[in-house]
This record gives C-alpha cells, sequence and structure tokens, in this order.
C-alpha cells in the first residue's frame, strides 16, 4: 500500500462544466466515501442539491456555505482517494473569472490537468484562460473530459468538433500528453466504466487513464538541489538545515556549495524522523547536517558542487497578476522564490499576453488575471533556476508590502544578461567624507501633500534658512522635475510611480555627495514612498507632511488647477480623480491650514537638529 505512487492533478474550466461533479463521482466509485460523509450527503442533497431526488456529488467537494448556496466553487478544495494502483491528490478549483488566482494556487503543484468542457458551449475564453494557466505553470500533462455527452445525446460528431478545436488552441502549448474522454460525471459515463452509449470512443475510462499515465519527471537523474526552509540549532553541538528535496540525489560525504555565497563543505549526516539515512532522493524532506561550520540561512540553496544553478538579481519572466489593484511597473514588492523573501520591483512590462490567441499586445500595466512577459529586478542576487527546469526553483510570487496581500504568480524564464556583468565600483571618497568636508549631516527631507497644500513654500523657506546657516542644499520639486528629467512622463500612475523612483534615485545620489536634499512631490502613493525610505539609511529620510483639507487647497488654488480638473479638463488630478494616501506615520506631521508656513519651518529644522 505504502508503495503506490502518487498523482497530484487539478480538474479547472469555466463556470458550470461540472468539476466538482466529477470528483464527487471518482470519490463515490472509489468507495472513498464514509458512512456518515454519505449521510451528510444525502441530508446536503436534499437541503443544497441540483439534481431533483438523485445525491448532488458536487456537494462532496463544494464545502463552503456561499458555495453550497449559489452552486457553485469558489476555494480550492482538495480531496484525497486511492485506487489498488495508485493513490490521488485532486484539486477542484473554480471557474468563475474573478477566482483565477485559486486556481492557479491549485495548479502549481500539480502534475496533470483535467481541463473540462461542457458540450452544450464547447470551448470558452475561460476555457482558454485556464489551459493557457496550466501551460505556464508547468503542467505537461492535460485531459480534455469533454463532460455532459448526455445532454447532447452522446453525438460523436459534438465531440470531434470540440476536440479539433482545442487541439488547434492548444497546438503551440507542447503539452507531453493531450488525450480527450467523452463524459458524464452525473450518470457516471467513461469515468470507471465504459458507457455503452459511446460506441464510438475506443480509449480508456477516465480512471484508467489516471491509473496509468506516466507523470513523473526524472528528478532524481539531475544535480542535487534543496532549499533551506529552517535552520535548527537546539543545541551547542547540532547544527542542520532542514529542507525538502526539489531534485537529485545527496549522500554523505557528497560536496555540496551553498548559494549564493559560493562557500562549500561536505555533508556530515542525513537526518530523517526515523534516524539517519546513508542518501536521499527528491521528493525527501530532511535536515542535513555539514562538517564545516558555514553561514546558511532560510533561503539560501544547498546544491550540487558539479552542476550549481545560476546566481542573479535580474530575470525574464512570465507573471500572472491576482490583484483587482492593477501591477505598475516601479512599485516594490516582497518576491518569495523558493524560501527566500527579497525587495525587488516589477522593472518593465515587455507585453500582455492575449488570452485567446496569445498574440503579444503592448501594455504599461497588467489587470486582474491577465498574464505578461515582464522584467525583474530584486534588491539581492538570488540562486534560481528557470522554471522549465525546477518549478521549485524557478516559481515565485509577489507580495504588496503595505497590504501583505499576493497580487502576482511568476515564473522565470532566464536571468537578464545585464545582471552578471555588472558591478559597484568602489569608491575611495564616500559620503563620509563628502559630509566632513561640508560639515553637515546629509539627509533627504521629503514633502508630501495635495497640490496646494504649501509644500514647495514650506521647502524654500527651510532652504532659505539653511543656505543662511551656511549648509549645502538642494530642492527637488515636482513642477520644475517635468520640465527635464521626467519630460516624457503623464499623470497616470504608472507614470506618476516611475517618476518617483527617478526623484528616489537622484536624491539618494545627491545625499551620497553630501548634500541636504528637499524633496517637495506630491508622491500621493504609500508603497512609493515607502520604496524611497529604503534606499536611505536609518535617520537619513525624514518624510514631511503637509496636511491642508481638499477645501483649503482649493481655495488657495492659484494656478485654476482643481477648477479644470473639477470639469474635467486634467485627468488623473490627485484629490479629484486620483487618491491620495495619506503618511501614517510621518517624522513630522504639519497642519499647514492652522499653522503659518514659517511655524511649519521651525518644526522641520527642530527636527533635523
Amino acid at each position: 500500500m505504502g508503495d503506490r505512487p502518487t498523482l497530484r492533478f487539478i480538474t479547472c474550466g469555466s463556470v458550470d462544466d461540472g468539476k466538482s461533479t466529477l470528483i464527487g463521482r471518482l470519490l463515490h466509485e472509489s468507495k472513498n466515501i464514509f458512512d456518515d460523509q454519505m449521510t451528510a450527503l444525502e441530508k446536503d442533497s436534499r437541503q443544497y442539491g441540483t439534481q431533483g431526488d438523485r445525491m448532488d456529488l458536487a456537494l462532496l467537494v463544494d464545502g463552503l456555505q456561499a458555495e453550497r448556496e449559489q452552486g457553485i466553487t469558489i476555494d480550492v478544495a482538495y480531496r484525497f482517494f486511492a485506487t489498488p494502483k495508485r493513490r490521488f491528490i485532486v484539486a477542484d478549483t473554480p471557474g468563475h473569472e474573478q477566482y483565477t488566482r485559486n486556481m492557479a494556487t491549485g495548479a502549481s503543484t500539480a502534475e496533470l490537468a483535467i481541463i473540462l468542457i461542457d458540450a452544450r458551449k464547447g470551448v470558452l475564453t475561460q476555457t482558454r484562460r485556464h489551459t493557457r494557466i496550466v501551460a505556464m505553470m508547468g503542467i505537461r500533462h492535460v485531459v480534455l473530459a469533454i463532460n455532459k455527452m448526455d445532454l447532447m445525446a452522446f453525438d460523436e460528431s459534438v465531440f470531434n468538433e470540440i476536440v479539433e478545436v482545442f487541439t488547434s488552441f492548444a497546438a503551440g502549448f507542447n503539452f507531453s500528453t493531450l488525450h480527450a474522454i467523452p463524459l458524464s460525471a452525473l450518470e457516471g459515463d467513461n469515468v470507471f466504466a465504459r458507457s455503452a452509449r459511446t460506441p464510438w470512443y475506443s480509449g480508456p475510462t477516465l480512471l484508467d487513464y489516471l491509473d496509468s499515465v506516466v507523470t513523473i519527471p526524472e528528478v532524481t537523474s539531475r544535480p542535487f538541489r534543496m532549499s533551506v526552509q529552517w535552520v535548527n540549532r537546539p543545541n551547542l553541538d547540532f547544527r542542520g538545515f532542514l529542507g525538502r528535496v526539489s531534485q537529485g540525489v545527496v549522500r554523505k560525504g557528497d560536496r555540496v556549495c551553498v548559494l549564493p555565497s559560493g562557500v562549500t563543505s561536505k555533508v556530515k549526516g542525513i537526518v530523517v524522523w526515523q534516524g539517519e539515512l546513508e542518501h536521499v532522493q527528491a521528493g525527501e524532506s530532511i535536515t542535513l547536517t555539514l562538517e564545516d561550520e558555514v553561514d546558511v540561512s532560510r533561503g539560501d540553496l544547498l546544491v550540487s558542487v558539479e552542476a550549481p544553478p545560476q546566481v542573479a538579481d535580474q530575470f525574464e519572466a512570465h507573471l500572472l497578476w491576482m490583484s483587482e489593484h492593477p501591477l505598475v511597473a516601479g512599485r516594490p514588492y516582497l518576491i518569495k522564490l523558493h524560501s527566500k523573501e527579497v525587495s525587488g520591483t516589477v522593472s518593465s512590462i515587455k507585453f500582455r499576453e492575449d488570452v485567446n490567441t496569445g498574440a503579444r499586445v503592448a501594455a504599461k500595466s497588467l489587470g486582474l488575471n491577465e498574464i505578461g512577459v515582464v522584467n525583474l529586478s530584486l534588491a539581492q542576487r538570488v540562486a534560481f533556476e528557470p522554471y522549465v527546469t525546477n518549478r521549485a526553483l524557478g516559481g515565485f510570487i509577489l507580495i504588496d508590502k503595505l497590504s501583505l496581500e499576493t497580487v502576482g504568480a511568476g515564473m522565470i524564464d532566464f536571468a537578464l544578461r545585464r545582471a552578471t556583468n555588472l558591478y559597484w565600483q568602489a569608491l575611495e571618497v564616500n559620503q563620509q567624507a563628502r559630509s566632513e568636508l561640508m560639515h553637515q549631516r546629509p539627509c533627504c527631507i521629503w514633502f508630501t501633500g495635495l497640490s496646494g497644500a504649501g509644500k514647495s513654500t514650506i521647502a524654500n523657506l527651510l532652504e532659505q534658512r539653511l543656505h543662511a546657516e551656511g549648509r549645502h542644499t538642494f530642492i527637488l520639486d515636482g513642477d520644475n522635475i517635468r520640465h527635464g528629467l521626467s519630460r516624457d512622463l503623464g499623470f497616470t500612475e504608472a507614470d506618476r510611480v516611475e517618476n518617483i523612483r527617478r526623484i528616489a534615485e537622484v536624491a539618494k545620489l545627491m545625499t551620497d555627495a553630501g548634500l541636504i536634499v528637499l524633496v517637495s512631490f506630491i508622491s500621493p502613493f504609500r508603497s512609493e514612498r515607502k520604496m524611497a525610505r529604503e534606499l536611505f539609511a536609518d535617520g537619513n529620510f525624514i518624510e514631511v507632511f503637509v496636511d491642508a483639507s481638499l477645501e483649503e487647497c482649493e481655495r488657495r488654488d492659484t494656478k485654476g488647477l482643481y477648477a479644470k480638473a473639477r470639469r474635467g479638463e486634467l485627468q488623473n488630478f490627485t484629490g479629484i480623480d486620483s487618491s491620495y494616501e495619506a503618511p501614517e506615520k510621518a517624522e513630522v506631521h504639519l497642519r499647514s491650514g492652522a499653522e503659518s508656513a514659517e511655524a511649519c519651518m521651525e518644526r522641520i529644522l527642530l527636527k533635523m537638529r
């Protein structure tokens, strides 16, 4: 029993194609339902069922109250069943477009996908989207289940037409196997037993196919790879590195390399819950001990010395966007790659893929459920392998730094060449030497607030005072910068993000030169202000929130900008049709509507002393 192989697969497709019913049928026919589950199913079928007096097998999988009430799948439901030949872990994934992110979650660990198609409807947009995600997620084996054939009188021509349309669409994905089966999940035709109603179909039943398909890649013959998930130090005499072997075989005495540092050592011991082993292979969760006291942390890779993977900090990747708020290039995110978490950005969006045709469409942003090819830039170098080579070491997620929401799932295609041939040039004269020459502590004073709040007025007063005291300063003002450095940018969210990125980098260079830099920009988004702050050492960035009500700012509007925005003549104007995210913990909070500009300036000076 314990030696039976396990197959992980997903069911996916459009809404109401019968995914949950199919899984319920598999569980029922394989005798993997307990008596108490059958009793509950009979009760739930009477209350929530959609099949009249018959049991509604979909309710075995649709566990959420909202799913039962609506008759749809929302969450990813995992179920387990077994046959004499194999064990199965199946993920029932939602068909609604708004839950595509959940479908991607189920696909990330699957080896095979059952793509269901309602015989009455044929290949739909969501079918194409799910197929594209299945291919992007690295699933190479597909079963095309043409369901509800009973509602089409098991017409062979209907089956053949759908298969022809789908195989033509899927030809470019290069699936290793693609097998089509006509079935009725509700009636059981061709699920467990061959149906007499499809004499024209000579292939295996769905379960026969699942029992026999070969999907396991030859991971044991590849070089050893293990991502460190935890460093175990229970006492001074033991230091072990826990993780799951994603590829290859490791033995006692093998030389291994720690990446990204490149330090090498030998395997001293391989510890599992039963005791110590001489060797283990891919799929095993283990603790490794090394002969040398080397620096190894969570997120590092232990790999074969003879064939190490690449190390880089910039990549091209495929990205599925999973947030209702669009992806904007240049915005900082947390990026989790295997066990490693680093800061990074999508530096550019190369193109978006049309879900139906796969055509490359120019794009400045990605919306919910859209797929694009992007360039990714990380704050530090990481060890990786392309996703097509190793799913565990090439897949990543993007996490919003403020909400901690998972907003994207990506697959690394390759490292960008410029990531491997650029190095920091060591300079003999550094920031400390320049600041000592100027007799001042360089810093960035970042003014943020609505247009008309008084940012530029207060910044000018502050620079005059500092100049009178002999300080070396420079003002970066939003309006002035747009005449030169940012003259190519508009006022869309994507352009605003890029504008702030440029200014933050310039301000950093100026503080490196020893200057006190005063930055006066609306900078409406917290994420970009956070990105700017992270460029500077602790204490070298002072955020000043110049707080004035929208009514006060409109009253002061000497340029007439608010009036134009109210008339619809200015698009994306902050406070009118574009939001402003007020700072939550600014170092200085000025209420410019209640305090004079001079008093506000004095408060900033007090903070700088």
